[in-house]
């Protein structure tokens, strides 16, 4: 179901099922049972500012899983296109193929100038809902950093 407003914070996020770059389905419902999720859309595999929030998270994944958190990405592109991404740059985590962008929608992800896939984040805790939304296609690294303090908060409570 496509949503017209984007996925507030405090609302319960929909449960998906994706193939991540080693063709395994992954459900949220699944990941949320050991550990809160940050969840970031993000336009395409490979291109420059792609890349950096990727390795953003990369560089930060040991202290989000000591956070209790799990990072997923999700994109449009297919599994083979993430299995190349992710061996290129050495990423931790799964990448989920959201190809036709089902699961983009539910989330009321919208695309930048009406062209390009909107980068979005989103935390959601252990009960599946979201405690923080974070949109920004120019700041890729920033959506790492607001991630990190956020899941820190939730650790803490």
């Amino acid at each position: 179901m496509s949503r017209s407003t984007q996925l507030a914070v405090g609302e319960v996020a929909p449960d998906f099922s994706l193939q991540d770059q080693d063709g395994r389905t992954v459900a949220l419902a699944d990941l949320l049972k050991e550990r809160c999720v940050v969840l970031y859309f993000y336009p395409k595999d490979d291109t420059p500012g792609c890349t950096v929030e990727a390795c953003s998270f990369r560089d930060s994944y040991t202290v989000f899983a000591d956070a209790g958190a799990e990072v997923v990405g999700i994109s449009s592109d297919g599994v083979e296109a993430h299995k190349a991404f992710a061996a290129k740059h050495n990423l931790p985590f799964r990448l989920l193929s959201d190809r036709g962008g089902a699961v983009r929608a539910n989330y009321g992800v919208k695309k930048t100038l009406g062209l390009i896939d909107g980068r979005v984040t989103f935390i959601i805790d252990r009960g599946g809902v979201v405690r923080h939304v974070f949109s920004s296609q120019v700041r890729p690294k920033k959506h790492v950093a607001e991630a990190l303090e956020i899941v820190r908060s939730l650790a803490s409570t």
